[in-house]
C-alpha cells in the first residue's frame, strides 16, 4: 500500500470515514503520520469548541468575582475554586461516573457519556474557571484613570463596560489567556486517556500514538510524531492569538505593545 492510499484510507479514520481496522503489523511512518494526525481532529474539535464557549463563562465569571451582591461573587468564587483546585484528570473521571448515573435517570443525559459532548463540558467548565480568574485579575488592573475618562464623558453602564472596560480588559489579559489557550489544546489529550472511552477505536491523536507503543514497543517514533503535530498547533495558537494581541494594541506606540511571552506550565 502507497502513502497516498494510507493517507485516502486513515485520514479522517478518528470520524468514521474510510478504513475501519487498524493496521496489526509491517507500520510504516505514513501509517503513523497519518493515523496520529487524524486523531488530532479530536484535539482541535475539543480546544476549540471549550475555548470560544468558555470565554463568554468566564467573562461572565470574571464579572460576577467583582460583582456587589455576595450571592453572585461567592458563587463565582467557588466555581473558580473548585476547577483550579482540582485536577483535570479527576474531573474527567468524576464527571464520566456523573453521567453515567443521570443516563440510568433519563435517555436526555445518554449524549453526555459521549467524549464528543461529555468531554467537551468539563474542559468548557475548566478553561472558564481559570480564563475567569485571569479576567478578573485584568479588571482589577484596569488604570482608575481610564474608568474616569470614561465618566468624564458621560459614559455609564453597558456603555462604558463595552467601550472602555471590556477592551481594556482583554489587552490586558490576552498574554496571560494566550499561555491558557495552549495549555487547553495540549489538556484535550487527557479526554480518552482518563475517563471517557473511545467508541470503534476512534480516539484522539494520544489513543493512536498510544496504540502504535503498544504494538510496536518503540514510543520513540509515535510519541515524537504526536509531539511534532502539537507543536505545529502551538505555533498557529501563537500566530492567531499574536495577530488578536496586535490588534488590541493598535492604539499604543511600538515600544510599549506588549508582546505575547509563552511560559511552561505545570499539567494540572
Amino acid at each position: 500500500m502507497s502513502c497516498w492510499e494510507t493517507i485516502a484510507d486513515y485520514a479522517l479514520r478518528s470520524q468514521g470515514i474510510g478504513e475501519r481496522l487498524l493496521p496489526r503489523s509491517d507500520f510504516t511512518l505514513c501509517q503513523q503520520f497519518t493515523l496520529i494526525g487524524s486523531g488530532m481532529i479530536w484535539n482541535v474539535y475539543f480546544g476549540l469548541v471549550a475555548l470560544c464557549t468558555g470565554f463568554f463563562l468566564a467573562t461572565a465569571v470574571a464579572l460576577g468575582k467583582t460583582a456587589r451582591n455576595p450571592v453572585v461573587r461567592k458563587a463565582s468564587e467557588w466555581f473558580i475554586f473548585v476547577f483550579r483546585g482540582s485536577p483535570l484528570f479527576i474531573q474527567f473521571f468524576f464527571a464520566y461516573f456523573l453521567f453515567l448515573s443521570l443516563k440510568g435517570v433519563s435517555p436526555f443525559f445518554d449524549p453526555l457519556t459521549s467524549a464528543w459532548l461529555g468531554a467537551l463540558v468539563v474542559l468548557f467548565l475548566n478553561t472558564a474557571a481559570y480564563t475567569g480568574e485571569i479576567f478578573y485579575g485584568a479588571l482589577q488592573s484596569i488604570p482608575k484613570g481610564d474608568i474616569e475618562a470614561a465618566d468624564a464623558y458621560g459614559l455609564s453602564g453597558w456603555a462604558r463596560f463595552r467601550r472602555v472596560i471590556w477592551p481594556t480588559m482583554l489587552r490586558l489579559a490576552w498574554p496571560a489567556y494566550t499561555n491558557e489557550a495552549i495549555f487547553l489544546f495540549h489538556a484535550t489529550t487527557l479526554v480518552f486517556f482518563s475517563g471517557f472511552p473511545a467508541t470503534q477505536q476512534r480516539g484522539d491523536a494520544l489513543y493512536y500514538a498510544n496504540y502504535f507503543a503498544d504494538k510496536t514497543f518503540n514510543p520513540f517514533i509515535p510519541y515524537p510524531i504526536l509531539a511534532f503535530y502539537f507543536i505545529l498547533l502551538t505555533l498557529v495558537i501563537i500566530t492567531i492569538f499574536g495577530l488578536v494581541n496586535t490588534r488590541l494594541n493598535r492604539h499604543l506606540p511600538q515600544d510599549v505593545r506588549k508582546k505575547i511571552k509563552i511560559k511552561l506550565q505545570a499539567i494540572r
